[in-house]
């Protein structure tokens, strides 16, 4: 099933329980503007509450992911008009989402664009993907995310250095660093990012979530209080439907039926 969600963002959500999410403004090299964060979070809400949803495709165009905020709507912007925008919203959508998330990256993701990028758990980047946070360059800094997800992806000393000068990280620099999960040739980003998407949606929806949740929780916490989550988590997945059918899979040799309960 093909839904067009708004002119510049198209969204598919696909019978194997993976939904893609194709920004298209290829005129403004996919800036995202305030409609735009608008119309993403809208999306990733809806497809936060659809449990048929089991993981989902973030990409941009062949040769652009998103090359950063759009300048011309904030150049003249004042304190004020910026808190009011609320923007931190709009990207909570995005960072709350239960969904595993996967990020398809061919050619440029600067500013908003790399932060966007980390707000997935996986990044598949094609060869000519380059990441940065410029905004140094123009008198402002990182606001979405790319000061804390930065440092938090790739230390101090990386973070620091693509902070505070705005220089470019190529993708295979980025695997290096901790800032990428994979790098592949362009031509196979997309397929890459499906494949991963697939095997994710297969697994059972609970566990994944569980997953995703103490993760990204824990990475904020104390080792003990950390390891103590994992622990809850990791025993109230043993009262799903899925738990007794993964271990009766396995038990019979047999490729498991996970249903999601």
């Amino acid at each position: 099933m093909t839904i067009t969600a708004k002119p510049e963002i198209h969204l598919e959500i696909r019978d194997d329980g993976v939904a893609v999410i194709r920004i298209d403004r290829p005129e403004a090299k996919n800036a995202l503007n305030l409609k735009i964060r608008r119309e993403l979070a809208d999306i990733f809400h809806r497809l936060s509450g659809i449990s048929d949803v089991r993981a989902i495709v973030l990409t941009g165009g062949p040769d652009i992911f998103v090359a950063g905020a759009d300048i011309g709507e904030m150049a003249n912007a004042t304190p004020v008009e910026m808190i009011q925008r609320k923007v931190e919203q709009l990207w909570g959508a995005i960072a709350s989402c239960p969904v595993a998330i996967v990020a398809a990256v061919n050619g440029f993701a600067l500013g908003g664009g790399c932060e966007l990028a980390m707000h997935c758990d996986i990044i598949v980047a094609g060869r000519s993907a380059r990441f940065a946070q410029p905004e140094v360059k123009v008198g402002v800094m990182p606001g979405a995310g790319g000061t804390q997800r930065l440092i938090r992806a790739v230390g101090k000393f990386q973070a620091m250095r693509m902070a505070l000068t705005g220089c470019m990280v190529g993708a295979e620099e980025g695997l290096r660093i901790g800032l990428v999960s994979e790098v592949v040739d362009d031509a196979q980003t997309i397929d890459r990012a499906m494949e991963i998407a697939v095997d994710i949606a297969c697994m059972p929806p609970m566990a994944v979530r569980q997953i995703k949740e103490v993760m990204l929780a824990g990475a904020d916490l104390p080792l003990e209080s950390a390891l103590m989550l994992e622990r809850k988590a990791f025993q109230l997945l043993f009262d799903t439907k899925d738990q007794k059918e993964g271990a009766a899979a396995f038990m019979e040799k047999r490729r498991p039926q996970f249903t999601g309960f």
